[in-house]
């Protein structure tokens, strides 16, 4: 691995085959979507325009990965009745879909008896982990990168194992 930490973008442009993410907070404070979280909480409305300077370049993104062959797939792991901001994710989670993501949630109290690491992450070819660190408000604490054999397997098959047990975006009602 480089001595410099990579940008998500050209983890995703080295990626051949599948990149995978995980994600089991319920709630996050992103700085990037604080603006569009204020404004869905006083109008119920989402950015939820694939050409907007909010949403293109994570669309062109994907959407190139997607074109050049790579899989990608986010599972979400959320409490029911779920919070504020799964609400707010899920409002605009059509347009991941859309960008060529395939997006599933799976209520947390499916996901008792599955061995799910401590931390969001992101896998990229089954071989490295992209760590995501929040402190417990839900603040970016930073990322850490590993591509040792036993936490790439232990992220592989947790992400499967909910993979296998979650519901399609398109199916899943919000509780």
């Amino acid at each position: 691995m480089p001595s410099s930490e990579p940008t998500f973008a050209e983890l995703l442009a080295g990626c051949e085959r599948g990149a995978v993410h995980l994600e089991m907070r319920d709630s996050y404070a992103v700085d990037e979507e604080a603006a569009d979280l204020d404004q869905w909480r006083r109008t119920g409305q989402r950015d939820a325009d694939p050409t907007s300077a909010y949403w293109a370049p994570w669309v062109r993104l994907i959407a190139g990965a997607v074109a050049r062959g790579v899989t990608v797939r986010r599972v979400r792991v959320v409490a029911e009745p779920v919070s504020e901001y799964i609400r707010y994710e899920h409002a605009a989670t059509g347009v991941n879909v859309a960008a060529g993501e395939r997006v599933r949630w799976l209520p947390r109290r499916r996901a008792s008896d599955l061995a799910l690491p401590g931390n969001d992450f992101w896998l990229f070819d089954d071989r490295l982990i992209r760590w995501h660190h929040f402190s417990g408000d839900g603040v970016w604490a930073g990322q850490e990168f590993s591509e040792d054999p036993a936490a790439v397997k232990l992220c592989a098959d947790a992400f499967e194992g909910a993979w296998a047990r979650a519901t399609p975006h398109d199916q899943y009602e919000i509780r």
